[in-house]
């Protein structure tokens, strides 16, 4: 494509390393928390087990993802492979979708069926957990500035350690006042939360991949941006879309007044180009010049449009 934008904040070099520390911890953790929630009976810690599972098997796609993302373009894939981080995500965020959606039903099951607790475990094993999940949201933040694949892992950790919060003041709650309530209530509180963030970046990451146009632009807008241009009578057959987060393309019909030239074509064409560029944040533009008469809008059968 000719642009070489680099996202990633200076963490290219450490952030597979870290990826990988990251998915260690996590599986170590949720291990401790499955054992630690069968003992103290509470469903809100197997909550947090769960979703800590999801977290290590999400850095793991998050990065196999960055592994295939970083391969140039070939005759295969002449885009290259920037989706596979889009791919990564919405793998990750359908299955977080699945674990809130069991978390709901566990958490009501437990209102009618209620199991007793034990509080000092409870609290003792969400405070190890709230340690380790900030500690790896930390080490992911800076990674995350840049991509929706690792801002979704970083998201998961950044949850886990609010859940850890609420987990640990529901053991406080069950020990110093018997509420054993509190329990399937914060379960429902964390997979609600669960539900609410995975849902709107598994809507922009769909977008993406369903190539629709960017939600900040207005085709409209920049269709009459194009057509006020110097030299240009109209715009038709606008296809805007993203390559993924950080690429936009551009296809489009340009019908001009009148080039007395290669060179003065040439210039429309650059014109535009940077123009779209500059304003639109679109960095691939593949651009089709008509005349007005030979526009292939004037042609009733379109047949000199390849749209």
């Amino acid at each position: 494509m000719g642009h070489d934008h680099n996202h990633s904040h200076g963490t290219e070099n450490v952030s597979d390393g870290v990826l990988l520390c990251t998915v260690i911890v996590n599986l170590g953790l949720s291990v401790f928390e499955f054992a630690a929630g069968a003992i103290s009976g509470s469903v809100a810690l197997m909550a947090d087990a769960l979703h800590n599972t999801n977290d290590a098997a999400a850095l793991l796609i998050a990065y196999i993802a960055r592994k295939i993302s970083r391969k140039g373009a070939d005759e295969q894939y002449t885009f290259g492979y920037r989706r596979a981080e889009l791919i990564g995500a919405m793998i990750q965020l359908t299955a977080l979708i699945l674990v809130g959606l069991y978390l709901v039903y566990e958490a009501v099951r437990r209102f009618f069926d209620p199991e007793p607790l034990l509080g000092d475990w409870i609290m003792a094993a969400a405070g190890v957990a709230l340690v380790v999940d900030v500690i790896t949201a930390w080490l992911l933040w800076s990674m995350s500035k840049g991509s929706l694949n690792v801002k979704a892992a970083f998201l998961h950790n950044l949850t886990d350690a609010g859940a850890s919060v609420a987990v640990l003041l529901g053991g406080a709650a069950i020990v110093w006042l018997d509420w054993t309530w509190v329990d399937p209530v914060i379960t429902l509180i964390i997979a609600g939360y669960i539900l609410y963030m995975s849902s709107g970046m598994l809507k922009k990451t769909s977008r993406i991949l369903m190539e629709g146009t960017p939600a900040d632009l207005s085709v409209d807008e920049l269709k009459e941006a194009i057509q006020d241009l110097d030299g240009i009578e109209s715009v038709h057959h606008i296809h805007v879309w993203e390559l993924d987060e950080h690429h936009r393309a551009l296809e489009a019909h340009v019908v001009i007044r009148k080039a007395s030239s290669m060179e003065e074509l040439e210039s429309i064409k650059e014109t535009i180009k940077t123009y779209s560029r500059e304003h639109f944040s679109i960095h691939h533009s593949t651009l089709e010049f008509e005349s007005t008469e030979n526009s292939c809008r004037n042609n009733a059968e379109g047949k000199h449009c390849s749209c």
